[in-house]
């Protein structure tokens, strides 16, 4: 970063500002009352009897007096210029004393400003909620990054054990050796094209485009329908065109995540998963709604963070997941300015509702 030449302080800046506007005003004043007095006093040098008001005795009066109130004026000026200053700018020196400490890393650091409301007041409020948001988005990336890293590390651990095994018995069957290292593998690279579709919705480095998201139900649900038959689950979709603006692989994938969230997550056999997409003024709806085991009412806002799951399952197919679809819909939703609203169905289940700005 380019170093930048060493200026004046505002503090100093402010003082000379005061301290000159009050010796101009002194000295507008000063020759105001001078040409009042200069217009009624007559020019005469002996005066009346020699005693009388003259010019001359104004000016040898007059001048020492109005130079002794300049000099005061001047120094009262830049010493309560000064003083004033610097009451005026101390929020601001605790603003930047606490952007210096976030600056170093330290983001729990809040200014909290006491007083009543003002502009200096307004940017404090500002920059605590700032550093709140910076230190529960780093706390969560932090806790991304840590989760990512054990998901990642357990498929790779895998491979290496079996691969010890391949290398210490040559009598193991190779075929069901070369299997089990591609389910891992399969598992890994799932997650790392989970984690980097997640990291795009995030930076929301998308080209927007109309999307009807009744044809993406349709097509989430077509490419999930033997899942859903395997399972021997009914899949529906309904409602009518639902139009919207954004990344439209970006939504088939928030969609296709969701129904197999439902689907995966539902009963045994007999359940249903319906599919609704509406217009309902300025937003376009997206319901997923799925019969399934009940769920804790403290458990569903949880559902959207990373690696986390709602119910135990056998992770054998190749739909078992990688803990990581409703954290992508949660971030593909916001990334397209919409509100996600997850709730626990009284008879067991959940209804998911996704609200996206709606276009023409």
């Amino acid at each position: 970063m380019d170093r930048r030449r060493p200026g004046l302080s505002v503090r100093l800046k402010l003082t000379l500002t005061y301290a000159g506007f009050l010796a101009v005003a002194g000295a507008i004043l000063l020759a105001v009352v001078w040409g009042y007095l200069l217009r009624y006093v007559p020019d005469n040098p002996q005066g009346l009897l020699g005693v009388s008001p003259n010019r001359w005795l104004l000016v040898r009066t007059f001048f020492p007096a109005a130079a002794v109130a300049m000099g005061f004026l001047l120094l009262f000026g830049l010493v309560g210029g000064w003083l004033l200053a610097g009451r005026m700018l101390a929020p601001l020196t605790r603003i930047t004393d606490a952007a210096r400490l976030a600056g170093s890393g330290s983001l729990s650091h809040r200014i909290r400003m006491e007083g009543r409301q003002d502009e200096f007041r307004d940017l404090s409020d500002v920059f605590d909620s700032m550093l709140e948001q910076l230190e529960s988005h780093v706390a969560e990336q932090q806790r991304f990054a840590a989760n990512a890293s054990h998901e990642l590390r357990t498929p790779l651990a895998i491979s290496r054990a079996l691969l010890d095994v391949a290398r210490k018995d040559p009598t193991r069957d190779r075929g069901e050796l070369v299997e089990r290292l591609h389910t891992v593998n399969t598992r890994a690279i799932d997650l790392t094209e989970a984690l980097l579709l997640l990291s795009r919705s995030d930076r929301g480095t998308f080209t927007r485009e109309g999307v009807d998201l009744s044809l993406v139900a349709e097509e989430a649900a077509e490419t999930l329908l033997p899942l859903a038959e395997q399972r021997g689950i009914t899949l529906a979709v309904t409602g009518g065109t639902t139009r919207t603006s954004g990344s439209a692989e970006l939504l088939l994938r928030m969609v296709t995540n969701l129904v197999q969230n439902a689907l995966v997550h539902n009963l045994p056999a007999g359940g249903t998963v319906t599919v609704h997409t509406e217009a309902r003024g300025e937003a376009s709806v997206l319901r997923v709604e799925n019969t399934g085991h009940p769920l804790p009412p403290e458990l569903v806002p949880t559902l959207t963070e990373p690696f986390q799951r709602g119910t135990e399952r056998v992770r054998t197919d190749e739909h078992a997941g990688v803990g990581l679809g409703l954290a992508i819909v949660h971030s593909v939703v916001r990334a397209h300015d919409g509100t996600l609203d997850l709730a626990p169905r009284p008879t067991g289940g959940l209804l998911v509702t996704v609200r996206l700005p709606a276009t023409p």
